[in-house]
């Protein structure tokens, strides 16, 4: 599997399972009816950099961002945000990115990251804390589940 620095040309690609994954609304805190205007604007922001995934084939089949979570004297601690097309889960495709971009984000100079957001059922949670993240808190029943009714969000941190 290759992980490289997207390029425009990458959006159409990455758009399908971005929109399968948000329209889903079981794991992004964003409109499920998000356009795909803004959700290019969202997620190939200029603020971020942005990875995709390749399996051999050259296929784009997963995608992330890093950018700091914060600003000022605070722009040290990375955010990231990763989707990986659900038809390829259990390929350790999200393993890869999440590796890549903590690699990416130390090599950056940031001292830690922070996910503001994580839907306590998304199993990414279990990929998330077998990397060294830990569950700083939980804002509950913040999160309205389709199948799960409220759930809560985890703020989730990892030093590098």
């Amino acid at each position: 599997m290759l992980i490289r620095e997207a390029t425009a040309d990458d959006w159409p690609h990455i758009w399908p399972f971005w929109h399968r994954i948000v329209a889903a609304a079981e794991t992004y805190a964003w409109d499920p009816d998000t356009s795909e205007e803004a959700a290019r604007a969202l997620w190939m922001s200029p603020a971020k950099r942005v990875y995709v995934a390749e399996d051999e084939t050259g296929a784009v089949v997963g995608s992330a961002y890093l950018t700091p979570n914060y600003g000022g004297p605070a722009a040290r601690i990375a955010n990231a945000g990763f989707m990986v097309d659900p038809d390829q889960g259990g390929r350790g495709i999200g393993r890869a990115l999440a590796e890549h971009i903590l690699a990416e984000a130390e090599a950056q100079g940031y001292r830690g990251m922070v996910f503001n957001a994580v839907v306590e059922t998304n199993p990414a949670v279990e990929l998330w804390t077998s990397l060294g993240f830990t569950i700083l808190g939980t804002v509950p029943d913040a999160f309205d589940h389709p199948r799960h009714g409220p759930v809560g969000l985890h703020i989730m941190y990892k030093a590098l």
